[in-house]
């Protein structure tokens, strides 16, 4: 996008976020985690104002539900409470507990006496990070992207747009007290028109990252010019294999669409070999219905369950294998066969996370180089899909794409590389037939 087609205020809040960046690439360690240990403190201290604020966007969130605005599971998405807070300001600790992403030798090459090359990490520069509901996110970007050395602009839904106003100025007055990092390293913006501005604005931002509805990802994806990372559904899947562990399956199974419905990493179909014992799957479905799921099941898995008439079983359809419900909604499809339900993920899902729980270890592991997704279990839930379980501190959102980062997409997914090369004068003429000859040997790092 051309300049004259952007506001003078965007440009300017673009042009201070890529000035801070250039002063967060060359920011110690030590410095970036005291302005997280700092804004840890900053929030704990402001708990009542954030729950003040919160409480204003939770009215109007019941309200955007009663009018059709607003689906149940998004507006509990808004809530916070002194536990989420404290959440938030624990995650900003875990962060700055972690080592340093960027700055990191990669690989080092000797291609002369005197001429070596360095692959270093380095962050990616200015990031426009794009979500919707979660509050709570803005304190984990923000913490993800200064640890790293990012500059990032927040869009929050208006859903929970008095939050973000006060956890982004909290963020910023935590900043400006610190001599060490620009306050614009982290600025938020709130309408969808400068959005529209941002996504065209290849020149000036380095990578957009959505987090939220298949809708909106969609939507960003197919008008961004800046690269995206990002998902647009989380369609996973359960399958309990023939040879599977009753209490296994039952944990699994369960955990995966009970623990959070209304999350990307929930699961939303569930694959059963033919074989799998139906006594097994009647006590799975009926702890499911106990807790309010609806049960869609196809043709076969119907007919395996006729007798069992507890079970208010409605009959799934093609949609049903393409639709995440993020609600208290599963379907259930029999299959012959591993294969069958490899070739059934592969094509109905959104190579987000899927499982497989069976005793059979060769089974298993040809599970998981086969079904083609970012995260692939064995005997777990698809639950564990997170950057905080996985150990990253928390995560700026999940990447089902094969870019330079895949799945919950913590610090590391938040850095690149740059070639640092080391001389003493030469020039590339000097090499080739009849003259120097290149050594290209491994130099040792730590």
């Amino acid at each position: 996008m051309k300049n004259s087609q952007v506001s003078s205020a965007i440009q300017k809040q673009v042009k201070q976020a890529r000035e801070a960046f250039l002063v967060l690439a060359n920011l110690e360690n030590l410095h970036k985690n005291n302005v997280l240990h700092e804004l840890a403190q900053v929030l704990r201290e402001n708990s009542a104002e954030i729950l003040v604020e919160n409480a204003r966007d939770m009215a109007e969130a019941k309200k955007m539900v009663e009018c059709g605005e607003l689906s149940a599971s998004a507006c509990n998405r808004v809530l916070l409470n002194e536990e989420k807070i404290e959440q938030m300001a624990q995650n900003c600790e875990s962060v700055a507990a972690l080592p340093d992403p960027a700055g990191k030798i990669i690989q080092a090459t000797r291609l002369d006496e005197g001429l070596d090359l360095y692959r270093v990490s380095c962050p990616i520069g200015v990031i426009l990070v794009i979500f919707e509901s979660r509050p709570d996110v803005v304190i984990q970007i923000s913490a993800l992207a200064l640890k790293s050395g990012n500059a990032v602009i927040l869009k929050g839904g208006k859903e929970a747009q008095n939050s973000n106003r006060v956890l982004a100025k909290l963020i910023r007055i935590s900043l400006a007290k610190n001599d060490t990092v620009p306050e614009n390293a982290v600025s938020l913006v709130e309408s969808r028109d400068e959005v529209s501005q941002l996504v065209k604005m290849s020149s000036e931002l380095d990578l957009i990252i959505p987090r939220g509805s298949n809708e909106l990802v969609r939507n960003i994806q197919k008008n961004a010019q800046v690269p995206v990372l990002g998902h647009a559904d989380g369609l996973c899947h359960v399958y309990l294999d023939q040879a599977a562990d009753e209490k296994k399956s039952i944990e699994v199974a369960l955990d995966a669409k009970l623990d959070y419905p209304a999350v990307c990493n929930a699961v939303e179909t569930l694959l059963v070999h033919q074989k799998y014992p139906v006594e097994w799957l009647v006590e799975i479905l009926r702890k499911m219905q106990e807790a309010g799921v609806e049960l869609r099941v196809c043709q076969q898995t119907q007919k395996r369950l006729d007798k069992f008439t507890e079970l208010k079983l409605k009959t799934a359809v093609e949609e049903d294998w393409t639709t995440e419900y993020i609600d208290l909604i599963i379907s259930v499809k029999s299959v012959k066969s591993a294969e069958e339900a490899v070739r059934h993920i592969n094509h109905f899902g959104s190579r987000h996370t899927d499982t497989i729980v069976t005793e059979n270890s060769e089974l298993a592991e040809w599970f998981m180089n086969t079904v083609d997704a970012a995260g692939v279990f064995w005997n777990a839930s698809t639950r564990f899909s997170d950057g905080f379980r996985y150990g990253f501190g928390a995560e700026v959102g999940v990447s089902t794409g094969k870019t330079h980062s895949r799945g919950p997409v913590g610090l590391e997914g938040l850095v690149i590389y740059k070639y640092k090369l080391y001389g003493n004068g030469q020039g590339a003429g000097q090499y080739g037939q009849g003259k120097r000859e290149f050594l290209h040997e491994d130099i040792q790092y730590k």
